[in-house]
């Protein structure tokens, strides 16, 4: 490593380093019983009332988080670490006079370069009485000279030091709650030396601005310090010996530690006791795939050629769910429906949710229709030809997915399923009708026309009228109560409200750059029949007769980002079920760090191979070959 902006060159060397400042509450004398106690592992180093450092400096940490609510101190260590070698010549151009001290002392800070006020902050430091970096009500520092013979304000060597040190960390001006909500993860190790107790004047000096930090500041620390140990960070904190200490820490265990205060002019003062509480993370669930039974009904559910279809993945989800306890499952993105129709099998009551008609239809059909069957003679009647079709199917389709018999065929069910009055025989029908369509063409797609992908499979050559009576048989043997009040909703996953005491399970389109997540482009005519192209505008001069895709924040992987963290927020309050893939953004990190915002998390991998390959990735090449992750959030 080559530090920038001097005339050594220190390479690959860890140089010993000091804090800069002499900082009243510094930690100093409590790095024999602090530094024992940080973690071997960590993600990052996170200090937010950083002061004077002397736990950072000491621990010399590679990832590191230091902040502070006073701009002046700040700057300090910003500007050490970005241009070390102004600091160290303006503080050259400083001497210890007392009439050189209140002459620096009576400057703007403001009104100074960087390097300049970051010297400032060092000479006054050094030179004023004890060390104290007081200021009055309007922010303006006013400790007298210190009347020190040689206070060594200009200690290169040690400056050179920390230089390098702090350019490792990011350092951020701003409130602690602020600085931990955007930054602490996870794994973090944080230590916080706010202002102890009790309040007074010398609790001032500790946060070296003009704003007190009140008891009710430390009970709004301690509600800090327990979300940041339920989201699984490694806490360290200091204070006085205090009853309000007590009270508010005295679950996780503390140990007292007498120390010596410099601050004080009665020498029988100067005697104190310090708290160390140490607050380790709780310690993982460690999810694994248990060997869980899952119902035989679950496997009843018709077979779908659907994309992103989690049908062989029910085993792995069912095995972390039931992990845990809970009375209600969301399926937030039903998709297929499989999934929700699992949940419904094992005895839970069931929201299944999806912007697709046809998606809601399937789960209107089987998950909310608990007793519901279409009997022979309703089949037989949806079969009667009565002269009520509009011909659309025939005339706007000719020629590109269906014979003229089959899209006849199609427009007279279509009439005839309008006739039906109860919504729950509709959904059978329709869903009947969507079904015998997908297994009619090859790979079950409308992304081109004709028959080129015919591989002689006994579905392609069957008539649709054979395909709906199958198709009805088995949709029928699908149905059944479990007893619950169970609801399929078509709607947007983000205004779906909030539900207590549920697992809130979501599986939303994947966004890869390598390919397109459009399932409307996939399944165009069968989303069509299912809203009998009512709201939709087809795309007259495409091929394909497609109509325009629905908006989605998944399209984009900030878009996807952004979705994730509003839908992880919004269901906090739940046990969340995540299922995404290896080669989807955001990635695994991501995800985690987004979740981890409000839940503690977990990720199990499972082994997958996708059906469909993506652009030029063909069934069956490597690429296809995933993890699919499961990431839970509790």
């Amino acid at each position: 490593m080559v530090l920038k902006n001097t005339n050594i060159a220190y390479e690959n060397i860890e140089l010993p380093c000091r804090p800069i400042l002499k900082w009243a509450g510094g930690k100093s004398q409590l790095l024999s019983e602090l530094l024992p106690k940080i973690p071997k592992k960590y993600g990052k180093f996170i200090e937010p009332f950083f002061g004077g450092g002397a736990l950072f400096f000491a621990a010399r940490p590679k990832q590191a988080i230091i902040a502070d609510s006073n701009p002046e101190l700040i700057n300090l260590y910003q500007t050490v670490a970005s241009d070390v070698a102004s600091v160290i010549k303006a503080l050259g151009a400083h001497i210890n006079t007392e009439e050189a001290f209140y002459e620096v002392r009576a400057q703007d800070p403001l009104k100074l370069t960087p390097a300049q006020a970051a010297a400032r902050t060092i000479y006054l430091n050094k030179t004023c009485f004890n060390g104290l970096y007081r200021v009055n009500r309007k922010g303006q520092f006013n400790t007298p000279f210190g009347r020190y013979k040689t206070p060594r304000f200009l200690d290169e060597e040690n400056l050179r030091a920390t230089s390098a040190l702090l350019r490792n960390a990011t350092i951020v001006l701003g409130d602690y709650k602020a600085v931990l909500k955007e930054y602490a993860k996870p794994g973090d190790f944080i230590f916080l030396d706010p202002p102890y107790l009790p309040i007074s004047v010398y609790a001032d000096f500790k946060r070296y601005t003009k704003e007190q930090f009140l008891e009710e500041d430390h009970c709004d620390l301690a509600t800090e310090i327990q979300r940041l140990h339920d989201l699984g960070c490694h806490i360290i904190l200091t204070n006085s010996n205090h009853p309000l200490v007590a009270e508010l820490y005295g679950k996780y265990g503390m140990e007292v530690i007498s120390t010596r205060r410099h601050i004080s002019c009665n020498g029988n003062k100067r005697i104190g006791e310090d708290v160390i509480v140490d607050i380790k993370p709780p310690a993982k669930l460690n999810l694994k795939l248990l060997p869980t039974p899952l119902s035989q009904q679950a496997s009843v559910y018709p077979p779908t050629r659907f994309m992103g279809s989690k049908s062989k993945l029910l085993k792995e989800i069912w095995s972390v769910a039931s992990q845990f306890r809970f009375d209600t499952a969301v399926d937030l993105f039903s998709g297929s429906g499989i999934v929700g129709y699992m949940f419904k099998a094992q005895q839970k009551r069931v929201i299944s949710n999806d912007h697709m008609a046809m998606s809601a239809c399937f789960t209107k059909a089987m998950v909310e229709n608990n007793n519901v069957t279409l009997s022979n003679a309703d089949t037989l009647k949806l079969l009667e030809i009565r002269g009520r079709s509009n011909h659309f199917v025939e005339t706007t389709f000719k020629d590109l997915y269906f014979t003229d018999e089959d899209n006849q065929f199609i427009d007279n069910l279509r009439a005839n399923i309008k006739g039906l009055r109860n919504p729950y025989k509709k959904a059978i029908a329709m869903t009947a009708l969507i079904r015998a369509c997908t297994k009619k063409r090859p790979r079950g797609i409308f992304t081109y026309t004709g028959m080129r992908y015919d591989d002689g499979r006994r579905d392609i050559h069957l008539g649709l009228r054979e395909q709906f009576l199958e198709a009805v048989e088995i949709i029928n043997t699908a149905v059944f109560d479990n007893h619950k009040d169970n609801k399929s909703r078509q709607g947007d996953a983000m205004a779906l409200p909030q539900i207590e005491n549920a697992l809130v399970y979501i599986d939303p389109p994947y966004y890869t750059p390598l390919g397109d997540n459009e399932y409307v482009r996939r399944y165009h005519f069968i989303e069509g029949l299912a809203r009998d192209w009512q709201g939709v505008e087809i795309q007259e001069h495409t091929q394909t007769k497609k109509f325009k895709s629905y908006p989605t924040p998944f399209s984009t992987r900030k878009g996807a980002a952004d979705a994730f963290d509003y839908l992880f927020k919004k269901f906090k309050n739940n046990i969340l079920l995540v299922s995404y893939s290896s080669n989807s953004l955001p990635n695994q990190d991501e995800m985690v760090s987004i979740m981890s915002k409000y839940k503690k998390v977990e990720v199990v991998p499972v082994n997958y191979k996708y059906s469909f390959g993506n652009q030029g990735n063909k069934v069956g090449n490597n690429n296809n070959d995933v993890k699919e992750y499961i990431f839970v959030g509790y």
